[in-house]
């Protein structure tokens, strides 16, 4: 007698989808490593490193709600393929240019740029591929896997490209990521996705109707507030935390050591996700995310570094954790033709608040020192995810006996 939930890897087309995005995020984790030591090596400039950072980052955001409104008119499949194909191009290119030995710098920034808008088209794809090739009671077991390899990837992708730019430069590590994307593509357009068509209109009025989705339902709009403010968190101690531990908290090596004790608990949150079946899914996903406060008020008050090391891992589980809950929420709640609209407002509000971080912390750290900003977002961090638990759509949001309540707020 068949089971009557099958793993997700039993399914061929999921299977090649799992392969295809594995290998990509693997190459995907490869980069930032070998983009900024690529670029300041051949520059010396960390103004050209803003440069060609900005170009990857701004035309992302600025084309995420029409990646969405392409990804819910087509299929997604289709959508992603044309999208590895153009970003397997474009790091090819930059891979190119490095071997060269005399890489143009406008060069780089272009093909980032154009890397970046495909990203914009490629982000919203990722849930309706998923929804497309897993049945409704396979879906947190299908992203918990998703969520693994990406977290592996995390541990990995920066080894990776620490050998290839010691052994064989930089642009070996854009090569691996080119190629990486090229047999994603390859493996999409052997597999099969469902597909719900969507009426044509305007594309004013999709993106409209895409965030009446969000505003009609107040567990998800709260929730994105939260997470939103934890996005600018991480910014904030990923700006300051550097310094923190070369100057007070044990050196290079301790900062080593806060980083890949939290790739291990966002690996372990993973896992768990996988197993675990809470009754208020979404309640559960925010309150350990409210985790991340531990680590930057630590920070703040000088804890000892063990200390701050082993509360950061923590909070990454957290992460972990919410990361395939969250989708796995968003992918039974939402209609399968408003999913990839949804989704890259998710995506937008998320990154949209990486550049505040960014930018505020260094000016508030400059002022009045790093521990005032740290305690801030940590303070911040808590309190909005914390929130979210009076929300009463975040509270009835419910999976009895494995499949999820549909619940909602107010009407759009």
């Amino acid at each position: 007698m068949p089971h009557p939930h099958p793993h997700p890897l039993r399914s061929r087309s999921f299977r090649l989808l799992f392969v295809g995005r594995s290998l990509s995020m693997l190459g995907d984790a490869a980069i930032p490593a070998a983009l900024t030591l690529a670029v300041y090596l051949a520059t010396g400039s960390t103004g050209a490193l803003a440069l060609v950072l900005g170009c990857a980052m701004v035309p992302k955001l600025l084309l995420l709600p029409l990646g969405g409104v392409v990804g819910d008119r087509f299929n997604a499949r289709t959508v992603a393929l044309t999208t590895d194909l153009v970003r397997c191009a474009s790091q090819l290119f930059v891979g190119a240019e490095l071997l060269s030995g005399a890489p143009a710098l406008w060069q780089i920034a272009v093909a980032e740029a154009i890397g970046g808008a495909a990203g914009a088209f490629a982000m919203p794809t990722v849930s309706p591929l998923i929804r497309g090739t897993v049945p409704e009671s396979g879906l947190l077991r299908a992203n918990s896997l998703m969520a693994v390899v990406s977290s592996a990837t995390r541990i990995g992708g920066p080894a990776v490209a620490g050998a290839l730019v010691l052994t064989a430069g930089p642009g070996w590590a854009f090569v691996l990521d080119g190629a990486s994307f090229a047999v994603s593509a390859a493996l999409l357009s052997a597999i099969d996705v469902r597909h719900v068509p969507v009426a044509r209109s305007s594309v004013l009025s999709d993106l409209k109707e895409g965030w009446g989705e969000v505003r009609g339902r107040d567990w998800y709009w709260t929730s994105l507030i939260a997470h939103s403010v934890w996005n600018g968190a991480a910014a904030v101690l990923m700006t300051l935390g550097p310094a923190l531990f070369l100057h007070h908290l044990g050196g290079r090596g301790m900062w080593l050591a806060f980083l890949q004790t939290g790739a291990v608990g966002l690996l372990l949150g993973s896992l768990l996700a996988g197993r675990a079946r809470p009754r208020r899914p979404v309640l559960i996903a925010n309150l350990g995310l409210a985790l991340y406060a531990l680590p930057l008020c630590l920070l703040a008050v000088h804890a000892p570094a063990l200390v701050a090391i082993a509360a950061y891992g923590v909070s990454q589980a957290g992460l972990g954790y919410l990361n395939p809950v969250w989708e796995t929420a968003v992918q039974s709640a939402v209609p399968a033709h408003a999913l990839a609209r949804v989704t890259s407002y998710d995506w937008l509000l998320s990154l949209g608040a990486m550049p505040l971080g960014y930018a505020l912390a260094p000016l508030a750290a400059s002022a009045w020192g790093a521990e005032l900003p740290l305690a801030a977002a940590g303070m911040a961090v808590g309190a909005a995810c914390l929130a979210t638990a009076a929300v009463p759509g975040v509270r009835r949001f419910a999976a009895p006996g494995g499949k999820v309540t549909r619940t909602t707020g107010a009407p759009a």
